[in-house]
């Protein structure tokens, strides 16, 4: 009897230490890093131009016209997203968001705006933003989508618009005067006149400044009825405004609209289009409803919450520069967006200052503002977008260095699609922004080795800012000049993240500091080489071929 006690004793402590075992190797196979919105590393696609997951919907609506090059619609799709989803193309690339182009129901007719016959491909042409564009995909897509991000830790930012509709054609009627402007066009002089205003010809503003009762457009009513769903749309309009008090005024119907979107799917944020064509305030009604959504959401799905971060909203004010901190010039005003509502703003700036600062102006000046003047605030910096025709590397000749300085800079990132890849700006044959919106270079990723090369160097900087929060939300601090070596600290409440980072460095064998953040005798790796080593005397050796350090401890 003793001796079965005794057996049975035994048995329970080998199975302790076996479910400890278990424990260790999940936690650690699961990278408990918290994402923080600030570090976050954003992948941005043009829906049309990214993968053609369902060639059945490639054309719709008569969308059969022939048009200039590259200014219909391609075939990309919100399927062909979520195929590169589970692929793991986004998890190779340390991407932990994904922004997408409009997907709403685009104009059906076709623009001339001076470049040829264009469709709404890019998305920024609404006509009901009730619904999805067929080209895109369906509810049901964009639903497995967002479960699909979740499931492999990347959240879902789409683009909203609410200052303008889509062009006027002859299939594609313009909305009441009491929704829209179209007689006075901007000419960005100051505030007034970049607000009051159409941005282009042929681009009716809604009038966000009003707040008299509107009806719903004749022609939006007519469709729903002929779509059988005019009842379900109305109710929900009627139940938006008696929750909310607001006036029935264009503004509130569009914010109703895109907020469906959160309550509905779940996605995590909003990237909202051309900011300073409206007045600042309704950025901050439109975060409110945002938020109120999420939590809807939250409450609705308690077991697909990822975690406690708040709706996220990075506003698209053209022009804005991180040297502005919180403040955006419009000459004869200056207007905080980040009072309005926005977690983060665009930085244009980043692609002259990667051009004219060397790493350690970059890198301090950014640590610098971001820890001061806009704590608590984010920045999105980028080197290529789509309708920036002056990106940081146009001719994509420095791929490494442009990954180098977006990737490990403080701020979050923007990859736009074909960054990592260095698929080319320079289309023959386009006219415009066209040139920066051709379709992803897969082929070339699949069979060119140099592209392959130059994927791997953005995925390894990728995964390593993922991992660790103090890339790009931390506080940064050189350690040597030559060899140029730095360290990233980052706390928030119990969770401390700190990494020591070497730039161009001698192939082989190289010494580096590693400061105060390691301890004697502290192992830790590259994670650029997957080489291990040891700590001594407040610095480590390695012998790699590369002239990039990444070390983090070994955990």
């Amino acid at each position: 009897m003793k001796k079965h006690l005794i057996l049975l004793m035994l048995s329970i402590i080998l199975a302790s230490c076996n479910t400890k075992k278990l424990e260790m190797i999940s936690a650690k196979e699961t990278n408990n890093v918290p994402f923080i919105w600030e570090n976050a590393n954003i992948y941005f696609l043009l829906t049309d131009r990214f993968n053609n997951g369902n060639p059945e919907n490639d054309v719709n609506f008569d969308r059969t016209k022939e048009t200039s090059k590259l200014r219909g619609f391609e075939g990309g799709d919100i399927i062909g997203i979520t195929k590169k989803i589970e692929e793991g193309y986004f998890t190779d690339l340390g991407i932990n968001a994904i922004w997408l182009t409009p997907i709403v129901e685009q104009i059906h007719g076709d623009v001339d705006e001076g470049t040829g016959a264009t469709y709404g491909y890019h998305g920024y042409w609404a006509k009901d933003w009730t619904t999805l564009d067929p080209n895109f995909g369906t509810k049901e897509d964009l639903k497995i989508l967002v479960e699909t991000a979740h499931k492999n830790g990347i959240r879902i930012v789409l683009d909203g618009v609410i200052n303008h509709t889509g062009p006027v054609t002859e299939i594609d009627p313009v909305w009441p005067n009491d929704w829209v402007r179209t007689d006075v066009q901007c000419s960005y002089k100051d505030y007034e006149s970049t607000v009051m205003c159409t941005l282009v010809k042929n681009l009716p503003d809604i009038k966000t400044e009003s707040n008299e009762n509107v009806e719903i457009p004749k022609v939006l009513a007519e469709k729903w009825k002929a779509e059988g769903r005019y009842e379900q749309e109305m109710k929900e309009l009627d139940d938006f405004f008696a929750r909310t008090g607001y006036p029935r005024a264009p503004r509130f119907y569009i914010m109703k609209w895109l907020t469906d979107y959160i309550t509905e799917f779940g996605i995590d944020g909003y990237r909202a289009d051309t900011v300073k064509h409206t007045e600042e305030t309704i950025w901050g009604e439109f975060k409110k409803e945002c938020e109120y959504a999420f939590a809807e959401w939250k409450k609705n799905n308690p077991d697909k919450v990822l975690d406690d971060n708040a709706f996220y909203m990075v506003g698209e004010v053209y022009n804005y520069g991180i040297a502005g901190a919180q403040l955006y010039d419009f000459v004869d005003k200056k207007v905080n967006y980040f009072e309005n509502g926005f977690n983060s703003l665009i930085n244009f700036e980043f692609k002259w200052n990667a051009v004219q600062n060397t790493y350690e102006e970059l890198f301090s000046r950014y640590s610098n503002i971001l820890n001061d003047q806009l704590k608590g605030f984010g920045v999105l910096n980028y080197v290529s977008s789509h309708d920036d025709g002056s990106p940081f590397d146009k001719d994509r000749t420095k791929p490494y260095e442009a990954a180098t300085k977006l990737l490990l800079c403080p701020g979050a990132s923007q990859v736009y699609y074909g960054d990592e890849s260095a698929r080319s700006l320079i289309i023959e044959g386009t006219v415009g922004d066209a040139t920066l919106r051709s379709n992803m270079n897969w082929d070339e990723i699949a069979n060119n080795q140099q592209t392959k090369d130059v994927l791997t160097h953005w995925q390894k900087l990728g995964k390593f800012r993922k991992n660790h929060p103090a890339v790009g939300a931390g506080v940064h601090k050189m350690l040597s000049e030559k060899p140029y070596v730095f360290e990233r600290t980052f706390t928030k409440e119990s969770y401390s993240d700190a990494v020591v980072i070497g730039l161009d460095l001698p192939e082989g064998e190289k010494e580096i500091n590693v400061g105060n953040n390691f301890e004697e005798g502290d192992e830790v790796i590259d994670a650029y080489s997957k080489t291990k080593t040891t700590v001594k005397n407040g610095k480590v050796k390695l012998n790699t071929p590369y002239s990039v350090v990444l070390i983090e401890k070994n955990n």
